[in-house]
């Protein structure tokens, strides 16, 4: 174990250092408080009693409602965006990591890290089923295109689950625990960092279609699909990169230099938006990947979040680090302006 990590200490510091000279140019530091700022904070809604690590958000665009799954917290809220007031609160939770909210029929479904998955009726939030995965229970999907609940959990998987049942109707078996993942059609394009892969999977029929190794880059947590389905973005945190790979072959595009402790990652047209803990956002041009981009701050370990097109926002959650926890609104409107 000593010399593999040896090893792998001697793989970042070349990685590093080759990625480094691929992409010399700094991006341009500015506050999202700043008035030429691309992101421009809109609004902070304020946590007050959220103690730990805040994990992942859904929004239910229709009501203008954001559910926050705060992980040290054992809660998840439900925030008015509106009034910025929260609504009500689940609490009870074994570090809840996934949410999702289920349009279609107004319930909210949470994913935790001792494999529960729990589904609530969003009018007041008491709970409507409970299923158990085993461990882990982590990121959760919707399948557009038949509405089913897919969430990667444990030692390797993927769990299709029919909400209207509440009920598993499939899995797909993993190599390792799966991270970021991102569906279109019954395709599933999957980040296995422990593995050091990518996996496509079809989730019709649960069959793995190919994994592409992902060299000397590690840590590859979030990821992201081109709207045309033809590109796949991911973010590695050893040492720290942003990728670009064909979404069929797996074949590598360009890879230059990002930012460390990237836990979500959202397209926005020819933008991409990444979150990063070290208390920033990284917006950049998949165009011109030559070009600096923008380093827009926020606050210490804030690294996850939600982009939302229909919104034109990015909401960043900010845990308590000295100060209230917060959820920050961010205009990405203006970029385009």
């Amino acid at each position: 174990m000593l010399i593999w990590r040896k090893a792998l200490q001697i793989v970042a510091i070349v990685s590093a250092l080759s990625v480094a000279t691929s992409c010399s140019a700094e991006p341009r530091v500015i506050a999202a408080t700043d008035p030429s700022s691309p992101l421009k904070l809109e609004r902070t809604i304020s946590l007050p009693d959220v103690a730990g690590r805040i994990d992942h958000l859904a929004l239910d665009v229709a009501h203008g409602r954001l559910f926050v799954a705060e992980y040290g917290n054992g809660t998840v809220d439900e925030i008015d965006l509106a009034s910025g007031r929260r609504l009500g609160r689940i609490v009870g939770l074994h570090e809840p990591q996934g949410v999702a909210y289920l349009a279609q029929r107004d319930e909210i479904v949470v994913a935790c890290g001792d494999g529960s998955v729990h589904f609530y009726a969003a009018a007041d939030r008491h709970e409507v089923a409970k299923l158990g995965l085993g461990d882990d229970a982590d990121n959760v999907r919707i399948d557009s295109r038949n509405g089913h609940v897919i969430i990667g959990y444990g030692g390797g998987g993927l769990a299709i689950i029919d909400p209207a049942k509440h009920a598993i109707l499939s899995r797909v078996s993993l190599a390792g625990h799966p991270e970021g993942f991102r569906l279109r059609g019954s395709r599933a394009w999957i980040n296995i960092p422990d593995r050091g892969a990518i996996v496509v999977a079809d989730v019709d029929s649960g069959a793995v279609l190919s994994s592409w190794p992902t060299g000397m880059h590690r840590l590859n947590f979030p990821l992201a699909l081109e709207p045309s389905g033809r590109e796949v973005v991911v973010a590695y945190r050893l040492p720290a990169a942003l990728q670009r790979r064909d979404a069929d072959t797996g074949n590598v595009i360009d890879t230059l230099a990002a930012c460390g402790d990237a836990d979500d990652l959202f397209l926005d047209g020819d933008r991409q938006y990444l979150i990063c803990g070290a208390g920033h956002i990284d917006v950049s041009m998949r165009s011109q990947p030559g070009k600096a981009g923008l380093r827009v701050t926020t606050a210490p370990g804030a690294r996850t979040g939600l982009f939302s097109p229909e919104l034109a926002k990015l909401f960043v959650a900010v845990p308590a680090r000295g100060r209230p926890a917060a959820i920050w609104v961010l205009d990405t409107a203006i970029v385009r302006r």
